[in-house]
């Protein structure tokens, strides 16, 4: 387990994450350990974390489960971060927590982050008006929709455009504060608190979420039908004319059909899925680049190469490297917990 101190700044952050009945317990708990893990590692505590609602006392999330807050103040914390949960629940209660959050930005909080659905409150407050911004998968269409002025990134783990951060959902939010973390610490401290929290150190904020295109459920049966054949044939071409075929569509009905349901271009979309089959292959073993490259349907690794940086961020090389060191990180901390616990 990592037990090294690192040495710190002088100046304590303050980390608000900002709550409402309905939130989930989830994305609160796991960014927020992160932070406090790692101001446990620095020798001046780094982080201070606070829970803050608008109305202070006990706020319940979607869980059942109470939280004791602070009221939100008008003088900036450093980092304010908005959890998610039910956002379209309580409306009368999320509206005041937008204007809070663009007092916030006005005033000089260095950054605002959502975890999961808390984007839906950033938007409303106009923080991602022109800018990159994420959520769950599940959400990703409701977002572009509700709020047009925002250049939705539904596929990524988190992003950051300028002092705004999203992240999807969960777990992403923990590769978000490890990602601030290291920001701010630099990368020693982000791994090892990594290691405490017995997480990968750490999936690139460009990396796409878990199955988010081939969980996708577009309106028409045609476009489903659309999704599952090339999910079956991604080594064949898979050209636009092929694809509108299969949903009995001219292909240029076919590409607006397809893109006002998914948010994709068909082409985009095939890429999409080919890389999210490579990058599981690629971080699972020691399999030649060049075999998966011709499994997946690119024609060669270059080709893969270059499509796995416009997706993920990172060539495979890379996504291979990061998954191997996170994977023999994680193994010592679960070693030193079972030492711990003998």
């Amino acid at each position: 387990m990592a037990d090294e101190i690192f040495e710190g700044i002088a100046t304590t952050r303050d980390v608000a994450f900002v709550v409402f009945p309905g939130f989930q317990i989830q994305d609160l708990s796991g960014p927020l350990s992160a932070f406090e893990i790692a101001g446990n590692l620095t020798t001046h505590s780094a982080y201070r974390c606070h829970v803050v609602s608008l109305t202070a006392g006990e706020v319940v999330s979607s869980a059942g489960l109470g939280v004791v807050t602070q009221k939100i103040r008008r003088k900036p914390f450093d980092t304010l971060i908005v959890v998610g949960g039910a956002v379209s629940a309580h409306p009368n209660e999320l509206d005041p927590i937008a204007d809070q959050l663009t007092l916030a930005a006005l005033s000089g909080s260095r950054r605002i982050a959502s975890v999961c659905t808390g984007a839906f409150i950033l938007a409303s407050a106009g923080l991602l008006d022109g800018r990159r911004a994420t959520t769950h998968w599940k959400y990703t269409s409701h977002l572009r929709h509700q709020y047009p002025r925002v250049k939705v990134e539904g596929d990524r783990i988190f992003t950051k455009d300028g002092p705004i951060w999203t992240s999807a959902g969960v777990t992403a939010g923990i590769d978000l504060a490890l990602a601030m973390i290291e920001e701010d610490l630099g990368s020693a401290v982000s791994h090892a608190t990594a290691q405490m929290l017995v997480v990968y150190h750490r999936r690139p904020g460009g990396q796409s979420q878990f199955s988010a295109l081939a969980d996708m459920e577009p309106e028409s049966d045609r476009i489903r039908d659309v999704l599952t054949y090339i999910r079956e044939h991604l080594t064949e071409p898979l050209s636009t004319e092929q694809l509108a075929a299969i949903a009995c569509l001219s292909p240029r009905q076919f590409g607006r059909t397809f893109l006002a349901e998914t948010g994709e271009t068909p082409a985009k979309a095939v890429e999409r899925l080919r890389v999210e089959v490579a990058r599981q292959r690629v971080e699972s073993g020691g399999e030649p680049i060049e075999i998966i490259a011709r499994t997946v349907g690119f024609l060669d690794p270059e080709r893969m190469r270059r499509a796995f940086i416009r997706v993920t961020g990172h060539p495979p090389q890379s996504i291979r490297r990061m998954a191997v060191q996170d994977a023999s990180s994680l193994n010592e901390a679960r070693e030193q917990i079972c030492a711990d616990c003998a």
